[in-house]
């Protein structure tokens, strides 16, 4: 009873931020500053419910909080939960796939644990009408009232209900994202999901097309063999890894059964696995070059590296070297200026003598912290250099560059 008591004043508390009154709340806290909440609160307390107020302000942090995935135009328009927040595919990555789905030719999709409906969005934005389905019920009349705000319910509908209890026969593909998180933060085991990567894998298997969103560490003996592998990074950050299927030879979604890849936003740019061996061990040359994380985590590398004509500093590193500057969109290059053994009393001399102030440190292969090693050499000085904290053929290595 307590259980049902606190679901539905959670849902009154939305449904009164929907109302004339709530909206015309949310209007007047849309850009508080959080520092300012509490006399804002106090002011508006003293026309309003306390527990509309209450819910308008944390409605408006949640929206601050959706700019970095949604954009403002959209979040300033929408409505979330602090687990949806969280948990919602940013919108570049949802577009990215929604526009994967339209060119092989779907035109419906059940999207099953929707969450607030950000992937919903990006899918009835292409054209492709959706179900979208999810157990909870707050969550799922945030969903409705977000593909509302955004003008797209002719295209969406919303049912709360059991994804394992929905037929999807009538759907031309099945999008799954399974809740990954738990009580106690972020959840590793596949089986652990909500609903289970297994069952999710049996669910695409009896739909025409589908797709099934991942953590991006899941192990690759994890892979259904009938699955495609896609690693998605935006920006340079990983987001997300996606498990392609399609019955039948005719794919049509950018990634066959079995083969791997990697895809870069903005773009696209994708780099589909060869299966080459590992790259050879190379001394470090002129330039050091930083994989995207999409690229290491597809288990790329190799590729890149016979892109550049270069060499791994270490067989267990992802840093590849070469000694001629070649552009690439799936790394970052560096001119490597100085090497040596791992010692902060003659890092922080070198960094003296060329007046570094703006230090840039990244690791790969080494327990030191890059804050605990910039307090230890206090940079000073108008000048910028990047630091790499690594190992070169099992020593521990400092590296010293600059961007290309």
């Amino acid at each position: 009873m307590a259980d049902n008591d606190s679901v539905n004043d959670h849902l009154a508390a939305f449904s009164a931020l929907l109302a004339p009154e709530g909206r015309a709340l949310l209007d007047v806290v849309r850009d508080t500053d959080p520092a300012d909440e509490l006399a804002v609160a106090t002011r508006l307390r003293r026309e309003h419910p306390v527990e509309l107020v209450s819910a308008a302000l944390g409605q408006a942090r949640l929206r601050q909080r959706a700019v970095a995935k949604f954009g403002a135009a959209d979040a300033g328009r929408m409505f979330f939960t602090p687990n949806g927040v969280e948990q919602s595919t940013r919108a570049s990555v949802a577009a990215y796939r929604a526009e994967c789905f339209r060119a092989a030719g779907v035109r419906s999709v059940a999207d099953l644990c929707c969450g607030i409906g950000g992937d919903a969005i990006a899918l009835a934005r292409a054209g492709i009408r959706v179900l979208a389905v999810d157990r909870d019920p707050l969550t799922a009349e945030v969903a409705r009232a977000n593909v509302a705000s955004l003008g797209l319910d002719d295209l969406v509908e919303v049912r709360e209900a059991d994804v394992t209890e929905v037929d999807t026969s009538g759907y031309d593909a099945v999008f799954v994202d399974p809740a990954r998180r738990g009580g106690r933060g972020r959840i590793f085991d596949p089986e652990a999901y909500s609903p289970p990567l297994s069952w999710a894998v049996e669910a695409a298997r009896t739909a025409p097309r589908a797709a099934l969103k991942i953590a991006p560490g899941i192990p690759h003996e994890a892979i259904p063999d009938d699955a495609g592998a896609e690693w998605i990074s935006d920006g340079g950050d990983v987001k997300e890894a996606v498990l392609w299927f399609c019955a039948g030879a005719d794919t049509g979604l950018g990634t066959q059964p079995g083969a791997v890849r990697a895809t870069l936003l903005p773009g696209p740019r994708s780099l589909l696995s060869r299966g080459l061996p590992d790259p050879e061990v190379r001394p470090v040359g002129r330039y050091l070059y930083e994989p995207d994380g999409a690229v290491i985590r597809a288990h790329l590398v190799a590729e890149v590296a016979e892109h550049l004509d270069g060499g791994l500093i270490d067989a267990t590193i992802a840093y590849v070297t070469a000694d001629e500057p070649r552009q690439t969109p799936y790394a970052t290059a560096y001119e490597i200026t100085d090497r040596l053994p791992f010692n902060v009393k003659k890092l922080k001399a070198l960094l003296r003598e060329r007046e570094v102030g703006i230090l840039t440190v990244k690791k790969r292969g080494s327990a030191v912290e890059p804050e605990e090693l910039r307090k230890k050499v206090k940079p000073q000085g108008p000048n910028s250099a990047t630091v790499f904290l690594t190992r070169v053929a099992g020593a521990p290595t400092m590296l010293v560059g600059r961007p290309v």
